[in-house]
């Protein structure tokens, strides 16, 4: 399934209890879009939120934070996750085979 991040900018500030408070409900309609919020991350002072979300398409997690609270993102990206494997491998990092003897 693809993975989305989307980014929310609130000029006013946020606070995590309340980014809190509206990923349980995204959690709670999810389900109806085939959509899996993973994982989110808050900046209070500068006013954004994060969320990574498998989702079937950019739309779809767009509806789920519609319908769960209104608050929808700013901007959705979709997104594919590194592999450490393959960092250390290319930055020549102990456990790789570029590392030298």
């Amino acid at each position: 399934m693809p993975l989305f991040m989307d980014v929310h900018q609130i000029a006013t500030g946020v606070a995590m209890d309340d980014v809190a408070k509206a990923h349980l409900a995204d959690l709670q309609i999810q389900p109806a879009h085939d959509v899996r919020y993973l994982r989110y991350w808050v900046d209070e002072q500068g006013g954004r939120v994060f969320c990574l979300v498998e989702a079937p398409s950019a739309a779809a997690a767009a509806n789920v934070h519609r319908e769960a609270h209104g608050l929808v993102a700013d901007y959705i990206y979709q997104v594919h996750e590194g592999r450490k494997e393959e960092s250390i491998r290319l930055c020549g990092l102990p456990g790789s085979a570029a590392w030298p003897p």
